[in-house]
């Protein structure tokens, strides 16, 4: 049994295809069928059941599968160690992160911490939570950034800030008389939401206690917050945005802003991590990057909460 026999059986059961598999490490799929033929040999069992479209993994290979992950992780951790050890700050590091949070955060921490650890590669894609959750299991993704708390079983979240949530109204509306809103005040006929599948949308009901988001005659879910805000700028309505999405509107947009009465809604947004991570240097390393990027009050620190990576 050697790791890369391991590697190529937690390709076939993510892709699901031979072949696919094959592209995936690079090598031949004759190859690839060869070096996972002798493996069932060797322990003689069947892990892969070659008679179904896709490939699915027979009982017993679902269990070898799970202790494979676990070998696999661990013998790249031994690479991790000694870098370490040899003050070697390098590899790849694969970051979800959900799309309410990225085109606002990337961009203040990437440039510097690259410029500091040039030999790191940084693989960033833009997901919802339950893809994070999903692609940090199946080992697709080192760690993810997103909203908390998960309460997900193996997951592990580290705070890095809270970001408050702003009503950002259209031209002339009517509560922009007022300095500061209550949520009751936002009706369901005036809210422009993200669709379903993003954790904000939820967390905007919530606050707004609304159960549904339905105009008369137009019904309309972006998958992104710049989306609202331009139904926002060109009609009636309003929207609520997260702290970082606010941080470059300008002058007259933030004019449009009006903060809730009474206790502020805020969100935490951490990262997040499998308890058998291995790349715990590199974590902090970034960790602290984007807690230095982001505006003091923001931070997990000033709300009280402890920074320091386990």
């Amino acid at each position: 049994m050697t790791i890369q026999q391991l590697e190529y059986i937690l390709a076939i059961d993510k892709y699901r295809h031979f072949g696919h598999a094959a592209e995936a490490c690079f090598v031949t799929q004759p190859t690839l069928s060869a070096q996972v033929n002798k493996l069932e040999k060797e322990l003689d069992v069947l892990i892969f059941d070659r008679s179904k479209m896709p490939v699915i993994p027979t009982e017993i290979g679902v269990q070898l599968i799970e202790q494979a992950k676990r070998v696999v992780a661990e013998s790249k951790g031994i690479y991790e160690t000694i870098a370490q050890l040899k003050g070697n700050i390098g590899g790849m590091i694969k970051i979800g992160v959900i799309p309410t949070v990225a085109p606002y955060l990337l961009h203040l921490f990437v440039g510097n911490f690259l410029e500091k650890y040039p030999k790191v590669q940084l693989q960033v894609e833009e997901v919802i939570t339950e893809e994070v959750v999903k692609k940090l299991k199946n080992d697709e993704l080192d760690l993810g950034i997103v909203s908390t708390p998960l309460n997900e079983q193996g997951i592990l979240e580290k705070p890095l800030f809270y970001e408050k949530f702003y009503a950002y109204f259209s031209k002339g509306h009517p509560l922009l008389a007022k300095k500061a809103i209550e949520a009751d005040e936002l009706v369901s006929d005036d809210l422009w939401v993200l669709q379903q599948g993003h954790c904000l949308r939820d967390q905007v009901l919530s606050i707004c206690d609304q159960s549904r988001t339905q105009r008369m005659n137009f019904h309309y879910e972006s998958g992104s917050l710049e989306g609202l805000r331009n139904m926002v700028d060109r009609y009636k309505g309003v929207t609520l945005l997260p702290e970082l999405a606010t941080l470059n509107m300008n002058p007259e947009e933030k004019s449009r802003l009006r903060p809730f009465t009474g206790g502020q809604p805020q969100r935490e947004i951490s990262i997040v991590l499998t308890r058998t991570f291995l790349k715990k240097k590199l974590v902090e390393l970034l960790y602290q990057e984007i807690v230095d990027a982001i505006p003091e009050g923001m931070t997990a620190r000033a709300n009280g909460k402890v920074l320091k990576m386990k």
